[in-house]
């Protein structure tokens, strides 16, 4: 692939895994921020960690479809970008994100259990294909379900499966998993459980890390949604996105327009 291809390619899909929110029909509730944790929370040290894994998975996500948008800045050691998109997602089933530059669409992902399409006007290219590349860019292994739950605020890994350790210190929870040669950090809050960071390292000849942070929450009567993500992915180069999650819809019909424009080239992920 073409080296701006490849960057213009890992931006647009860097995007698509983390965008989101718009101006809300659904009044927010109230905001939570997380980095600082409640003085009045007072953390069980002997809590085990299914039981802080239940409490993370018990904030309600009561919703058939969502409609986002978000600001974004996503930067590599080649590029600064910042667009603004919006997001489209039937939940458990289909994520279609639309990047937008001075108000134009300048490229669409589209999201499903299956399969991960993409394409993106500057160049005119597209690509049909699995969850390896977005799996290798990030550095962890991929799914539809993970990248859901990355927008959501939800652990990517799911938690009732494996071992993990648990911990707590000044009013947050933090459980610990090794699988091989991958460690897995999730850190929480101690009030409601919201997800505050979850950590992906891999050791080895390739060594990788992926970090994913969230700062703030906004609470609505059918969920509890990021304010905001921040996403560090480390490999022989960094990434880094910033994006500010301004408000959200809940429940509207929605549709799911995707068509790779005529003329445009495959590209294929070595």
């Amino acid at each position: 692939m073409k080296k701006e291809m490849k960057k213009g390619f890992m931006s647009v899909l860097g995007m698509s895994l983390l965008l989101a929110s718009c101006k809300p029909k659904q009044a927010v509730v109230a905001q939570t921020d997380v980095t600082t944790p409640a003085e009045t929370v007072t953390v069980d040290a002997d809590k085990p960690a299914r039981e802080i894994a239940t409490a993370h998975y018990a904030n309600p996500h009561n919703f058939s479809t969502l409609l986002i948008k978000a600001d974004a800045r996503y930067e590599d050691k080649n590029q600064t970008q910042n667009v603004s998109a919006d997001i489209r997602m039937k939940k458990d089933e289909t994520i279609l994100v639309s990047v937008r530059y001075l108000g134009f669409t300048v490229a669409k992902a589209l999201i499903t259990p299956s399969e991960v399409s993409y394409y993106e006007k500057l160049n005119g290219t597209f690509f049909k294909g699995d969850y390896k590349l977005l799996s290798r860019w990030l550095g962890t292994d991929l799914d539809f379900k993970k990248v859901q739950n990355l927008l959501l605020g939800e652990a990517i890994y799911d938690l009732n499966k494996g071992k993990y350790n648990a911990t707590a210190d000044n009013g947050q929870y933090k459980l610990t998993g090794k699988d091989g040669n991958l460690l897995k950090q999730f850190l929480f809050e101690g009030s409601k459980y919201l997800l505050i960071q979850q950590q992906v390292d891999q050791n080895g000849l390739d060594p990788r890390s992926l970090t994913i942070q969230y700062p703030a929450y906004n609470q609505y009567a059918q969920a509890n949604l990021p304010a905001s993500v921040g996403i560090l992915a480390e490999q022989a180069d960094k990434v880094k996105i910033d994006i500010k999650y301004n408000s959200v819809t809940f429940d509207e019909k929605l549709t799911f327009p995707f068509e790779i424009p005529e003329n445009s080239k495959e590209i294929t992920i070595e």
